[in-house]
C-alpha cells in the first residue's frame, strides 16, 4: 500500500518542477519592518498623529490623521513576489481619486542608485491577497513601499516565496524635513501613493520628508502647531494657505508662528503660495476667493520676513502650469500637475536649505 503512494508523492513533485509551479507564499507581519514618514511616535502603528495625546481636533480631523498618507515600509528580498494582505479599520470611496491612491499600495525599488517604479495595485476586500509583482528575479532587492493615502489600517502582512528572505532596512533618506499642508499635500487625486509632490522630491533628493496633510483642513490651527512644535526638524515647508480663506490667514497666522517659533526659534520655516486652481477660470466668484487669499498670504509673509530671517516664502509662477491641462476636478491636480508643483519648488527648497547645511 506504501509503494503507490510513494509513487504518487514523486510523480506529484516531478510534475511540479517540470512545469513550473510557482512556490506557495509566506507572510509576515509588516510590524518587523521599519516604517517611515511619521512626525512623532503613535499609539496606533499606523496612524500619523497620535490622537489621545493631542486635542483640539474634531471627527474629521481625527480621520484624516489616521489615515496612511506619506508613510512608507523599507525592506529588503530577494523574493520573485511580493503580495499584501491588508486589514483596514477603513476606506475611502472619493470620486476624484483611484482606488490605488485611496486604498492601494505602491512599491518603489532602488536601481542604479534611483528608485524606480516597480508596482502598484488595490482591493477593497479585507484580508484578501493582493498580489503587487511577480516574475521579479531573485537578486537582493531594497524596497520602499508606500501605503494607501486616504485609508485607515489595522494591520499589514507582506507575502513573499516561501524560500525568500524578507528584512527590514534603516530610512534610506537623510535629514528631517516636515511639510504640513492641504490635501495637495495629502496627495488628492494623484494616482498613486507615493505620487504626492513631497514624496517626489523626497525620491529625486534623498532627502527624509514627514508629509502631514489634511485634506480641507490646513487652516494655521493651534492643534496642528502644537503637533509640528513638538517634532524633530531641521526645517518645516508648509502648504499653509491652500485651505484658509483671506480671513482665516490674516487672523490664525501670526498665532500660528509663534508656536512653533516657541519651540523652534531659529529653524527655518519655508512657506509656499497656494497653486491657480481651474475653478478660477469661469467661476467669478471662485476667482474672487483664491484671489483675496494669495493676497493676504503675501501681505502676511511680507510682514514675517522683516522680523524673522529665518521665514522663507517661494511662489513660482504657473507651478502646475499654464496650459490648463493638470486639473482633475478643478481644484486638484492630476500627478502630472503634482509632478510640475514639484520640479517648481524642489530648486527654490533646495537653496534654501543650502543655507543651513542640510543637503
Amino acid at each position: 500500500m506504501k509503494r503507490p503512494l510513494i509513487f504518487l508523492s514523486f510523480l506529484l513533485l516531478f510534475c511540479s518542477q517540470s512545469f513550473g509551479q510557482t512556490p506557495s507564499l509566506k507572510f509576515i507581519d509588516a510590524n518587523e519592518l521599519n516604517l517611515i514618514g511619521k512626525i512623532s511616535p503613535t499609539t496606533r502603528r499606523y496612524q500619523r498623529v497620535d490622537t489621545l495625546k493631542y486635542k483640539g481636533f474634531t471627527d474629521y480631523q481625527k480621520v484624516l490623521i489616521n489615515q496612511s498618507a506619506g508613510l512608507a515600509l523599507c525592506f529588503k528580498t530577494n523574493s520573485r513576489r511580493i503580495a499584501i494582505k491588508t486589514y483596514f479599520h477603513w476606506m475611502a470611496t472619493n470620486v476624484n481619486m483611484t482606488a490605488i491612491n485611496m486604498c492601494g499600495y505602491d512599491l518603489y525599488i532602488k536601481k542604479d542608485g534611483n528608485w524606480l517604479y516597480a508596482a502598484s495595485n488595490a482591493n477593497r476586500e479585507n484580508g484578501k491577497v493582493l498580489s503587487l509583482i511577480s516574475n521579479m528575479n531573485n537578486s537582493d532587492k531594497e524596497c520602499l513601499l508606500y501605503l494607501p493615502s486616504f485609508s485607515i489600517i489595522d494591520s499589514i502582512k507582506i507575502g513573499i516565496d516561501d524560500n525568500a528572505y524578507i528584512t527590514s532596512v534603516q530610512n534610506p533618506f537623510r535629514h528631517r524635513l516636515v511639510i504640513f499642508g492641504s490635501s495637495y499635500t495629502h496627495g488628492t487625486s494623484a494616482n498613486r501613493p507615493g505620487m504626492s509632490y513631497p514624496l517626489m522630491i523626497e525620491r529625486n533628493t534623498g532627502l527624509y520628508i514627514m508629509s502631514l496633510g489634511v485634506s480641507g483642513n490646513s487652516k494655521l490651527q493651534q492643534s496642528f502647531a502644537r503637533v509640528l512644535a513638538d517634532a524633530d526638524a531641521d526645517a518645516f515647508i508648509f502648504d499653509a494657505f491652500s485651505n484658509p480663506s483671506a480671513q482665516e490667514i490674516e487672523a490664525n497666522f501670526k498665532s500660528f508662528i509663534q508656536t512653533l517659533r516657541k519651540a523652534h526659534p531659529t529653524t527655518p520655516l519655508i512657506f509656499m503660495q497656494t497653486i491657480y486652481r481651474e475653478q478660477r477660470n469661469f467661476d467669478e466668484e471662485a476667482d474672487k476667493y483664491d484671489q483675496a487669499k494669495m493676497e493676504m498670504a503675501e501681505k502676511v509673509m511680507k510682514e514675517a520676513m522683516k522680523t524673522d530671517k529665518n521665514i522663507y516664502f517661494i511662489h513660482p509662477k504657473n507651478m502646475t502650469g499654464d496650459d490648463h491641462i493638470t486639473s482633475t476636478d478643478g481644484i486638484h491636480p492630476s500627478s502630472l500637475g503634482y509632478y510640475r508643483w514639484a520640479m517648481a519648488i524642489q530648486p527654490l527648497i533646495l537653496k534654501i536649505l543650502h543655507k543651513y547645511g542640510i543637503k
